[in-house]
């Protein structure tokens, strides 16, 4: 007799199938749908008449949509929606658009709260110090530490990543600003923090954590002009997306000694060999790595099982980012490697 499971096409890129999914889980999603595999969507052309699901962000412009009138869901497990989908068409027909960036938030808020320690206390500098023989040692090497304990903090961004962060800080005590113009201060003020504009943030802050999404408005959102406004001595960690950031005048001012700075995330990734970067004292460096850990790439296996779970049983997903109509079009963002 005909499988009456629903088929979901599913292609892991850039992960591997067994990345995504414990020991045991893809065949937990293989009892509830029909799962085929096709690396690349070689085969989505003629699979689309009966899909219910795409996991993997294939090209979805409108004529193809037209033709999946199965479809119900489409799940990004690279982190980002990209502009290949035609999105209202999606929305129109009830499919819902849905993201993984849920599970990065815990391991990216912990890794930047790593990076805003080893700023405040020049930890990763002191050990390359003392590699190379060149150390000083006890208060010589600590003249410009400072404590997370108390300080001035400022979140640019408060989704996933800023709600994460935000309760691992808590027990430092610190006075909280944040800058987020997609959300009412009222919201902000509900977390326990001080709603205020960017150059606020800016300037106010001995430590400023950049964990915004790149959008047509944010697109160096932190141009010249803003990093200006940094207090000198500041530290300034960059964990979400390289974009919101002008990189070249961010390692201007931390090449001219104006404040700190850790980078995790880069525009052209991997970074050049002769990149600038490498060479400039007062920078932490990072591979982009804040967020692709093996539990997090796990999770997103969990969350794809759970949430095509509750849309075929006729109920909305709870695990997933949904895209929103509203803000879906005006990101920016770029495949991850």
């Amino acid at each position: 007799m005909p499988d009456a499971r629903p088929v979901v096409v599913l292609s892991a890129a850039p992960r591997a199938i067994d990345q995504l999914f414990r020991p045991g889980r893809f065949e937990a999603l293989e009892a509830d749908f029909e799962v085929i595999v096709d690396d690349g969507f070689t085969r989505l052309d003629e699979l689309l008449p009966e899909v219910f699901a795409i996991v993997g962000q294939p090209d979805l412009p409108r004529e193809r949509l037209v033709r999946a009138e199965k479809l119900r869901a489409l799940v990004n497990v690279e982190g980002n929606f990209f502009p290949n989908v035609d999105y209202p068409v999606c929305f129109a027909r009830g499919i819902r658009v849905l993201g993984c960036g849920p599970v990065y938030a815990q391991p990216v808020a912990e890794y930047a709260l790593g990076l805003a320690l080893d700023l405040c206390r020049g930890i990763s500098r002191e050990d390359r110090a003392l590699r190379a023989g060149t150390e000083s040692w006890s208060a010589e090497s600590t003249a410009d530490s400072i404590l997370l304990s108390g300080a001035d903090v400022g979140l640019i961004g408060f989704g996933f990543l800023g709600r994460a962060l935000r309760a691992l800080l808590v027990p430092f005590h610190p006075v909280l600003r944040c800058f987020d113009p997609w959300l009412p201060d009222s919201v902000i003020r509900e977390h326990q923090m001080i709603p205020a504009e960017l150059n606020e943030v800016l300037a106010r802050s001995q430590v400023i954590v950049v964990l915004a999404t790149v959008t047509s408005e944010s697109e160096h959102l932190l141009g010249a002009a803003e990093l200006d406004t940094i207090s000198p001595g500041a530290r300034v960690v960059l964990v979400s997306r390289a974009a919101v950031v002008d990189l070249d005048a961010l390692l201007d001012r931390v090449a001219d000694q104006r404040f700190l700075a850790a980078v995790d995330v880069w525009p052209d990734e991997p970074l050049p060999a002769d990149h600038r970067a490498r060479g400039i004292e007062g920078l932490v460096l990072s591979a982009h790595r804040a967020g692709g850990i093996a539990s997090a790439f796990h999770d997103i296996g969990e969350l794809v099982i759970d949430d095509l779970r509750l849309i075929k049983a006729g109920l909305p997903p709870v695990r997933s980012q949904l895209a929103a109509p509203e803000l879906v079009g005006r990101y920016r963002n770029r495949p991850v490697g």
